[in-house]
């Protein structure tokens, strides 16, 4: 039997795209259970677990909320997910993002045999273990917990990266993008569509502002010799009241894709008479910082599976871009592969599943005292 199968299929079964609780209490009981480390629960819904003391930490971080399930993926009393294991892969929503990185991880918190670590001249003296609330509501639980002093020193981040640089092969991200929504106001001066020069058209200022947002250039960089490339685009506009009406308001809505130290120049939108910029979301990019790290993360991968991992970039934020901003060191490495999550057909696979754990755990006994 497989251990980590079989917390995942528990943790999967639990819904959690409206309520954490039932999610939170299971892996706080499991942790307990299963431990002998310190756990806690904070007022947010956060679970924690800690073996060791030390300034020093490494810490597994994942989540256990999950974005609203497909009709199927609902068992017929409404009470349970559906999991259902088909050719070696569970399918249910939350198995790829990212309860089944979570069992992984909390499997490996436990099992690590810390204490003597094979790399680190100045190794850490805490493994830690993380799972947050609200990641799909843009971070809701990492961002309370660094409020209140959740500072590990480096951190891997069970989102997924298997499959970037060849099928099968699980990755190590060192990098990944951010996303800045912000929306423009334009505003102008009704009048009646027969004498247009009477009033200022909104929709005109909106597209003198869209103009400039067209002229941008999209951010670029590399982090640990990986190449991200930002983008930045017009999703939205909305303006105008009635047909024979000159609009007074126009509101156009831009999506941006961040990357690592760079930002599109979209506070030039203001320059157009009349245009205000406001932002509404600002989820954050991640940059490994510590090239050692990285490297110990991508030989334990190697150590774990007969493919090839690489160092590679994620396309969309995670937790690990508030950990990062906040100042612990990063890497995102997981099971999910590209285009699982989020899906009505969403599935993982069992092995890599199992190399996950055995990854996680590699990682804790090469740089825990």
């Amino acid at each position: 039997m497989s251990e980590v199968r079989d917390l995942t299929r528990r943790l999967v079964s639990i819904p959690s795209h409206e309520d954490e609780r039932a999610a939170g209490d299971a892996v706080e009981s499991w942790l307990r259970e299963e431990t002998t480390a310190t756990v806690a629960r904070d007022e947010d819904g956060n679970v924690f677990a800690r073996r060791g003391d030390g300034p020093r930490s490494l810490a597994f971080v994942g989540h256990h909320d999950v974005v609203p399930p497909a009709d199927d993926q609902v068992g017929a009393n409404g009470d349970e997910y559906v999991v259902e294991e088909r050719s070696g892969r569970l399918h249910g929503r939350g198995t790829a993002d990212m309860k089944g990185s979570l069992a992984a991880a909390m499997l490996a918190f436990r099992d690590a045999e810390v204490g003597a670590p094979e790399t680190p001249a100045d190794p850490v003296d805490q493994l830690v273990f993380a799972s947050f609330v609200g990641e799909e509501q843009g971070g809701v639980g990492a961002r309370a917990a660094i409020d209140d002093g959740f500072a590990p020193d480096y951190a891997v981040v069970g989102e997924g990266s298997t499959g970037y640089s060849a099928p099968g092969v699980t990755d190590v991200a060192v990098a990944h993008k951010g996303r800045r929504g912000s929306t423009i106001h334009a505003r102008g001066e009704g009048a009646h569509a027969s004498e247009p020069e009477a009033g200022e058209n909104a929709v005109y200022r909106a597209c003198d502002a869209v103009d400039v947002v067209r002229d941008l250039d999209a951010p670029e960089t590399t982090v640990l010799g990986q190449h991200l490339s930002g983008s930045v685009a017009v999703t939205e506009i909305e303006g105008g009241s009635a047909w024979n009406v000159i609009p007074e308001d126009c509101a156009v809505t831009v999506d941006e894709r961040t990357v690592p130290g760079e930002r599109a120049a979209l506070e030039r939108v203001e320059s157009a008479p009349g245009v205000e910029w406001t932002v509404d979301q600002d989820l954050p990019p991640m940059a490994c910082d510590d090239a050692d790290f990285a490297a110990t993360v991508l030989g334990a991968a190697a150590g774990v599976q007969d493919g090839s991992p690489e160092r590679v970039a994620k396309p969309h934020a995670t937790d690990a871009g508030w950990l990062a901003a906040a100042g612990t060191t990063c890497v995102v490495c997981g099971a999910a592969e590209p285009g699982e999550a989020h899906t009505a057909t969403e599935s993982v696979d069992v092995e890599v599943l199992e190399r996950c754990e055995r990854l996680y755990r590699r990682v804790a006994e090469s740089l825990v005292a």
